[in-house]
């Protein structure tokens, strides 16, 4: 087990941003999670990856028998929280000692090939086109290599040529050493990835289901009937 929620709330105010969730992820398992705007989602992986505090409920990280090592996320959010005036490298760089990587460079060019931007490690990151920077700031998630990454909308912006490869890579992380949680709206590349479909409505999660079997018009219709029903 990866990841285990119970019972999670989180309110701001009066509003109910999550509402008693409870949720347990696999180790190895890539999970696709749907949901109108406002549903919740970005607010869950903020409370994952401990950005924001529950207001009651419990989130448990277990990897490889350990007990929970927060270090072993790494969160891709709308934000891609890249220094605009410094090189690509010098960013990877930056976070790498942040993270305490050991061989930082070599790890840092590693990261850079496998993004496809080993071309582009000496440009200012703001010279980078929107994919560009998205490759960058996967690339970032990934450095320390975490045991469990969470995406947020990882495909917003991106031409079809950036969705290709940002598919590419996420498909390598199925190698049963990383659970994935995935936020998209891009139904194709979220359901082709994941072995599992989560659809989140008002704060609590409505559909799950496993992947294998599912087409995209079966999904579609169950996301609108989930979502009307509420």
């Amino acid at each position: 087990m990866a990841l285990r929620i119970s019972h999670l709330t989180k309110r701001f105010g009066t509003f109910r941003a999550v509402s008693d969730l409870t949720l347990r992820i696999e180790t190895g398992q890539f999970v696709s999670l749907f949901g109108p705007n406002g549903a919740g989602k970005t607010t869950l992986l903020k409370l994952v990856a401990s950005l924001l505090k529950p207001t009651s409920g419990t989130i448990s990280l277990r990897f490889n028998g350990s007990g929970p090592e927060r270090r072993n996320v790494g969160y891709v959010s709308h934000q891609s929280l890249l220094y605009q005036e410094m090189t690509g490298l010098e960013n990877l760089l930056f976070y790498s000692r942040l993270y305490g990587v050991v061989r930082p460079r070599k790890r840092s060019r590693r990261v850079l090939e496998k993004m496809g931007l080993s071309g582009a490690g000496e440009q200012l990151v703001r010279e980078y086109s929107r994919g560009m920077k998205q490759r960058l700031t996967l690339g970032r998630a990934l450095l320390h290599e975490p045991s469990l990454l969470l995406l947020d909308e990882p495909y917003v912006g991106l031409d079809q040529q950036g969705n290709r490869l940002l598919t590419r890579i996420l498909r390598s992380l199925k190698d049963g050493d990383h659970t994935v949680l995935l936020v998209t709206h891009n139904l194709a590349e979220g359901l082709e990835l994941c072995d599992r479909v989560l659809i989140q409505h008002r704060g609590s999660l409505v559909y799950d289901r496993a992947s294998d079997g599912l087409g995209r018009r079966e999904v579609e219709a169950a996301y609108l009937r989930a979502v009307e029903a509420k």
